[in-house]
């Protein structure tokens, strides 16, 4: 999962992975389990979902949908979306069903148990008004219904029964004729009704885990399907006032992909990758959480409509390429608490330093590895992200707040798996090149865990941290029980001699919301609203527009701004790029004032890493090995 935060000071702002075993399934006698969405038949919002799963031997079952689901690390209680749920029996009349808690429901006579019936909510509609009691699901985890869309994250509309989960699955989809249909879920084929208005498409998935990991999109998208080496790559957009398409991203997809897949190497990949792009336009009802879900052979990934082409692109390059090094752990390299993901009562693996702050480091590594950004725009985001993760508990042993990611404090810290994380991967790199002479990296030691273990294979999560020490280095495995074990600091100076980097200043490219590393420009009051901090002068063009410090900013690009809003409409400033059109409007003083024109590269004097001028070749041979191979 990719998440998307930086922090305003009033608000939280965008852009921004085991239960026992399984027993064995013992109460149905017929398989598959048979299910049916009707998007046809949509009521207030609202989706009939039929579940009929073959005759039980029990007197009471249980059915439930996810409290948790993989890749996400918070409650995001999908049961609370369900509506008018309903057991019948054979002869269509109601069996008693209890309500046990928000996601869990018990069938009593369950030996007559036909099907159940229910309706189901989306959760973009509800992320406006603060949710259903308690969290949201993070919006790329989430779904949505729309006369013209429809994002189906399955696992927000199919539940399972408690010892069912490793039964098969038939799932039908009906939907309108005129729809764009996207779904890497393995496709029985398609029926037309009689009056050819509607078709239904038949899917099949061979247990849960494949409905929850193979996510689909209905309505009016575009789509491109191209090939990078031998991956089929599937791109549907959605974008709902037609700002973008997917043939205007394919470029920058292919060029990504193509650029993943040369640093993966030998890496085992997928035949088929599908990218679902939802743009949101800001509106009420539009989701609000910018980011990104993996899946084994897709995301879904939610960034904001107002981005320009340009920085559209540089969110695709930055989400899409986490997500897709998913592939690698924890799709490949995992321990059992995720392999027997238990989707009502999860416990969770001490690694998220590895599965999402590895993940994250190759994500931004392949792209000054395979020379898509220079090493100076690597340097300034491996400061950017050593300035974050300082703002958060930085003496926080990572395993423990792995283990108890949904309590307190340590929910309040996940973030970090994407800032020290990344940094953790970059340190045991940057050590793996060092003691191999350059011949071992992180990269590689993932590629012997994952012949070691793969996808079907769990490792046994409090034995991980020995086996890569038995696997590598001493110093690897001091490293690991120093600062990932423990809450140790990390001293990132001692790693940027190695590669015979040191801090300085210099003049860097930033963008239009920061004035070098996390220096947000922007301060907010509720009585005052939102406001250019004096931080602003630091950022050369908003300097270059004569902005003071306090003035009031009303509009952006003839959109109020507010307090209420600020997460979408500064969200989308984000993505501005130098030579487009932009406008504000200010207020100085009880002065209105306008500002507009055509927007020129942001710099700001901030510090960096640079070359040390008295390094020796041993470091600076080390660097191009860790730079460039």
């Amino acid at each position: 999962m990719k998440n998307y935060i930086a922090v305003l000071g009033l608000s939280v702002l965008l852009v921004g992975c085991g239960s026992a075993k399984p027993k064995v399934d013992d109460l149905a006698v017929n398989n598959p389990i048979e299910t049916a969405l009707d998007l046809t038949a949509v009521v207030d919002d609202k989706v009939p979902v039929t579940i009929n799963p073959g005759r039980f031997t029990t007197e009471t079952v249980t059915y439930r949908l996810p409290r948790v689901v993989q890749g996400t690390y918070s409650v995001s209680d999908f049961g609370k979306y369900v509506d008018d749920l309903k057991a019948l029996d054979y002869d269509g009349n109601e069996l008693e069903v209890t309500n046990v808690d928000t996601n869990t429901w018990t069938i009593s006579e369950a030996t007559k148990l036909d099907k159940l019936v229910y309706y189901v909510n989306d959760t973009f509609d509800i992320e406006s008004s603060g949710g259903i009691g308690g969290e949201n699901p993070f919006s790329p985890a989430g779904t949505n219904i729309e006369e013209d869309n429809y994002v189906l994250n399955l696992h927000g509309f199919i539940g399972y029964f408690d010892s069912l989960k490793n039964n098969q699955y038939a799932l039908d989809v009906t939907a309108p004729a005129t729809f764009v249909r996207t779904s890497a879920l393995q496709d029985r084929g398609m029926k037309s009704s009689a009056d050819g208005k509607a078709i239904t498409s038949s899917y099949f998935a061979e247990r849960y885990f494949d409905i929850t990991d193979n996510p689909m999109m209905y309505g009016k998208l575009d789509v491109e399907e191209f090939m990078v080496g031998d991956i089929k790559i599937v791109l549907s957009v959605y974008s709902p006032n037609k700002v973008h398409t997917a043939a205007s991203q394919k470029e920058t997809v292919y060029k990504m992909m193509q650029a993943q897949k040369e640093y993966l190497g030998d890496v085992n990949s997928t035949a088929r990758y599908d990218i679902y792009l939802y743009l949101s336009d800001g509106s009420e009802t539009a989701p609000k959480g910018f980011g990104a879900l993996e899946h084994h052979t897709s995301t879904v990934v939610v960034l904001p409509e107002s981005s320009s082409k340009e920085g559209l692109a540089s969110s695709i390059v930055d989400v899409v390429a986490h997500e897709f090094f998913h592939i690698v752990t924890p799709l490949s390299v995992h321990s059992e608490d995720v392999h027997y993901f238990d989707y009502n009562k999860p416990t969770f693996s001490k690694h998220l330093w590895m599965y999402e702050g590895v993940t994250e480091y190759f994500a931004q590594h392949f792209q000054v590895y395979e020379g898509l950004v220079e090493p100076n725009e690597f340097y300034n985001t491996i400061m950017s992200k050593i300035a974050t993760s300082k703002n958060l508990d930085d003496a926080m042993s990572f395993t423990i707040m792995s283990e108890n990611v949904l309590d307190d404090p340590y929910a309040d810290n996940y973030y970090n798996v994407y800032m020290k994380g990344a940094l953790i991967g970059m340190c045991i790199d940057i050590l793996m090149r060092k003691e191999s002479d350059g011949n071992r990296s992180m990269l590689s030691l993932m590629k012997e865990l994952s012949a070691k273990y793969g996808k079907e294979k769990p490792f046994v999560d409090d034995n991980l941290i020995a086996e890569i020490t038995e696997m590598t280095y001493p110093s690897v495995g001091e490293f690991l029980k120093t600062h990932v074990e423990g809450d140790v600091p990390i001293n990132y100076n001692e790693f940027f001699e190695m590669v015979g980097l040191t801090l300085g200043e210099s003049e860097v490219k930033t963008n239009y919301i920061f004035a070098g590393g996390q220096n947000i420009i922007f301060d907010g009051d509720p009585n005052k609203g939102i406001f250019f901090s004096p931080m602003a002068l630091k950022n050369s063009f908003w300097k270059s527009q004569g902005v003071q410090a306090g003035d009031v900013i009303k509009k952006v690009n003839g959109k109020d701004l507010t307090l209420q809003n600020a997460q979408q409409v500064i969200g989308g400033m984000f993505g501005w790029q130098a030579g487009q059109d932009f406008s504000l409007d200010i207020e100085r003083d009880g002065e209105a004032i306008k500002l507009e024109g055509k927007l020129e590269e942001a710099k700001a004097v901030s510090k960096t890493l640079v070359e040390a001028e008295n390094a020796t070749e041993a470091p600076k041979s080390l660097r191009t090995a860790w730079l460039k191979g």
